[in-house]
């Protein structure tokens, strides 16, 4: 798993940044800067980073996850891209095997992404044995 010096490395794929901002949790005031973001004037000294750890990122993961399928299986494009974008990011902080997920393999609104996450960590699959990319059942380009 990355550490937290590893993650305020990390470059945002989102045009919306919610990837980064799910990642601020985790990051202290002067991690945050050296990423050249800031906090509102009123907030500063009063940011707790909480722990990186698997279980908090598994349940962040969770619930992007369960996001991104419901985007997905009503057919919302930018959601649910923003959404592939935040899923891969969970998986390339947790690094089991799901970290070089290709860009390319987006099918249907992310759908074989969020089935995959599903299975490795035994969440919710909405779509069963199907892969995602099943075409008109769950969309065409």
């Amino acid at each position: 798993m990355k550490t937290v010096e590893q993650i305020a490395g990390y470059k945002s794929n989102c045009i919306d940044g919610r990837d980064l901002s799910r990642l601020c949790d985790f990051l202290s005031e002067e991690d945050l800067k050296k990423m050249g973001m800031s906090i509102k004037e009123e907030f500063v000294g009063k940011h707790k980073p909480i722990p990186l750890t698997r279980e908090i990122v598994l349940e962040r993961l969770e619930s992007d996850v369960a996001f991104g399928f419901e985007k997905a299986l009503h057919r919302k494009g930018i959601s649910s891209g923003m959404m592939f974008a935040v899923v891969q990011m969970w998986n390339w902080v947790l690094e089991e095997g799901l970290e070089d997920w290709d860009d390319d393999n987006y099918a249907m609104y992310g759908l074989p992404l969020f089935k995959a996450t599903a299975l490795k960590y035994g969440f919710e699959n909405p779509i069963g044995d199907d892969v995602g990319n099943e075409v008109p059942k769950y969309g065409t380009y």
